[in-house]
């Protein structure tokens, strides 16, 4: 297993590496390749003093605007396909992602709610993320309750209950809409998902959250492991079942939440990437979800980088791309399901 992680740890990391110098190169702004690399070459701080000769509007494009820009969508990547990789292990269910069980919706709610009536200076910078943290976990315990029967939690029903919530919450946030008049584009923006007119700040705030969540799924990679064998017989080898579901649960919400009020509302990535990883490296969570992490981010850059370049100097919301891969994605699998289990989900 560590010859594997060493691997394919590496080869990911390499690949995540080659994927950022090309983002980094590339943009409207009209920068040649060796203006940018000179540009971040003299932030180092044993060059930062050399005379330079480019003007500050160049500087500000690719210090301020691309730089943050890539490393933000980096990590609003591995933010969600940590949270598919999550909710996947702990449902036994491979469809399950932030999008499917309708906590994104959740989460841009509580986003959207916050803009309307101009509330974001509340907390600060935290603001957003806590509420959308608030109404994605709602959000989630009402996936959970409409998908019981008898007590119990049936994973048959589960991304039907998301579908149906995720559409409740769609009207919802479009009610709003249609009563926000100042704020309608910035409400609309959570709901297309963009890492337009993002900063510096908003890596930083989301750091944390990915400090804090990586790790505990990591802890938890061996029980996840023995969650395929289903609960009972995960409890009959040592793993405090419901103890386990509910760190993983929060740990999940809380990726999505903070993704959600970065980017806005970003489709697919955390059902697409875990799905992608476990075909390559197998079904070890202790594999897949290190390198889920990483793939997510490649994932969300490349798209990113798409969505910024394809229509130059036009912009194509992010949301808008990653729907356009991961739906026909969505139906693969949906299709492949289907005939595994000779039956509906």
């Amino acid at each position: 297993m560590t010859y594997k992680l060493v691997w394919y740890g590496g080869a990911a990391m390499l690949l995540l590496a080659i994927s950022i110098v090309i983002s980094l190169s590339i943009g409207s702004a009209g920068i040649s390749i060796r203006d940018v690399w000179g540009i971040l070459l003299h932030q180092l701080p044993w060059l930062a003093d050399q005379p330079v000769s480019y003007s500050p509007g160049e500087i500000a494009i690719v210090t301020q605007v691309r730089l943050s820009r890539v490393w933000l969508a980096v990590l609003v990547g591995a933010c969600l396909a940590l949270a598919g990789t999550g909710f996947q292990g702990v449902l036994r269910n491979p469809l399950a992602d932030p999008y499917t069980l309708g906590v994104a919706s959740g989460s841009s709610v509580g986003a959207a709610f916050i803009i309307l009536f101009g509330l974001q200076t509340a907390l600060g910078l935290w603001t957003i993320p806590l509420v959308a943290f608030a109404t994605g976990t709602v959000t989630l315990l009402g996936v959970f309750w409409l998908s019981r029967d008898k007590g119990v939690m049936q994973i048959e029903t589960l991304i039907l209950s998301g579908v149906i919530i995720q559409s409740f919450l769609g009207a919802f946030v479009s009610f709003m809409v249609s009563l926000s008049e100042g704020v309608v584009n910035q409400i609309l923006f959570w709901l297309m998902g963009s890492l337009a007119m993002r900063s510096w700040d908003n890596v930083y705030m989301l750091i944390p959250f990915l400090a804090l969540g990586l790790p505990l799924l990591l802890v938890y990679g061996k029980s996840l492991n023995l969650f395929v064998l289903g609960e009972r017989h995960a409890a009959h080898l040592g793993v405090r079942v419901e103890r386990t579901k509910l760190i993983i649960l929060i740990s999940s919400t809380l990726l999505t939440a903070a993704a959600v009020s970065v980017s806005g509302v970003i489709g697919f990535v955390g059902l697409v990437v875990p799905h992608l990883i476990r075909l390559m490296v197998g079904p070890d969570y202790r594999l897949i979800t290190p390198l889920s992490a990483i793939g997510g981010g490649i994932f969300v850059l490349w798209a990113d980088t798409l969505a910024r370049m394809a229509l130059t100097p036009r912009e194509i919301p992010l949301g808008v791309v990653t729907a356009l891969i991961g739906a026909p994605f969505f139906a693969y699998l949906l299709h492949r399901r289907k005939l595994k289990t000779g039956g509906p989900l």
